[in-house]
């Protein structure tokens, strides 16, 4: 028996033009936070750290939802972060790499404040790695309102499954599916215990739609069970009377991260990445504000039930409208990659 009403989409989107998992506007950092997930197989000790672009749509940034949201970002999600950070919210991040934490939140500190963001060192996809992400978020928040695993990995290979390794496999579906469900463990670990609403929100991405991933097969598959535990999770936050605490998706559509470009070697990914591709900042710029404004939003007024939300930033309609312009007109044609004549 589920808790939560059924799922709305804020944005519809085709999944499976999509191609892409949101990471970051620096692709090869990683969110912090509690309940995050890596994309290495290395385990590394949890090392606490500190430091001494407009939004469009109609939900800006800085009034969408109030300020002083309480965040955890899960893989160095720089663009998400920055967004949430420019809203006044505080925002834990967390990536394996020390090195790369302490930048982020070294820079992020010098622009929003030292009190703003904090970061750990953890590899979440690793047993008892998520659980200290959780407490130090909690512990440096003092509640956690919004959670999104943004991790999500193909091991930056693109070709037949056949053809892969059992470790770049391993790495997959470690990371992809084994981080978000300890990640939500812990997440809803901490969030049931307290006495505000706590939101999860998966990024799902190519292969969400339950439609053919052909050379990122293992990661379409990954990312197809993220509705799926979502659903499940529901169902057992309502089995255990937790009512404080929902389930939510992501669809960040097609994003120039290196995961995305690092598939970019054959005439018709090129042609969709520059068709449908955006910049992180561009879809970072979307997704915040209607993120920030769901723990208003999912609240049922009459019975104070939570519902699920799944908010969409690549519209099936702007999808075919984009690739339509493109064949009649040339429009956004080497856009982002260079394509034979």
């Amino acid at each position: 028996m589920q808790c939560l009403a059924p799922t709305r989409a804020v944005r519809g989107a085709d999944p499976s033009i999509a191609a892409s998992n949101f990471y970051s506007a620096s692709p090869r950092s990683a969110p912090l936070g509690r309940g995050s997930a890596a994309s290495s197989s290395a385990p590394v000790a949890a090392q606490p750290l500190t430091a001494g672009p407009a939004s469009h749509g109609p939900l800006p940034i800085h009034t969408a939802g109030g300020r002083d949201r309480r965040t955890v970002v899960t893989r160095i999600g720089r663009a998400l972060a920055e967004d949430f950070l420019r809203a006044g919210d505080r925002v834990v991040i967390c990536s394996r790499s020390a090195d790369r934490v302490a930048r982020a939140v070294a820079e992020l500190s010098e622009r929003f404040g030292a009190d703003k963001v904090k970061g750990v060192a953890v590899d979440v996809a690793k047993p008892g790695q998520a659980r200290v992400l959780a407490d130090f978020a909690a512990a440096e928040l003092g509640r956690v309102d919004i959670w999104i695993n943004n991790a999500g990995t193909n091991a930056y290979r693109y070709g037949p499954m056949a053809e892969s390794s059992d470790e770049e496999l391993a790495q997959i579906v470690s990371t992809n599916v084994l981080g978000v469900m300890l990640c939500c463990k812990e997440a809803i670990r901490v969030m049931r215990a307290q006495s505000s609403h706590g939101h999860i929100f998966n990024m799902d991405g190519a292969g969400a739609d339950g439609n053919p991933t052909p050379r990122f097969a293992a990661y379409g598959a990954t990312k197809r069970s993220l509705a799926q535990l979502g659903k499940s999770l529901s169902a057992e936050l309502g089995i255990l009377g937790i009512r404080n605490v929902a389930i939510h998706n992501l669809s960040p559509g097609m994003v120039t991260t290196e995961l995305l470009m690092a598939g970019a070697n054959t005439p018709t990914a090129k042609f969709f990445i520059n068709c449908l591709a955006e910049p992180a900042t561009d879809v970072a710029a979307f997704l915040v504000p209607r993120i920030r404004a769901v723990p208003q939003s999912s609240v049922n007024p009459l019975t104070g039930a939570l519902s699920a939300t799944y908010i969409r930033f690549l519209t099936q309609s702007k999808a075919l409208s984009q690739v339509a312009s493109r064949l009649l007109t040339g429009a956004r044609k080497g856009r982002w990659v260079p394509e034979d004549a």
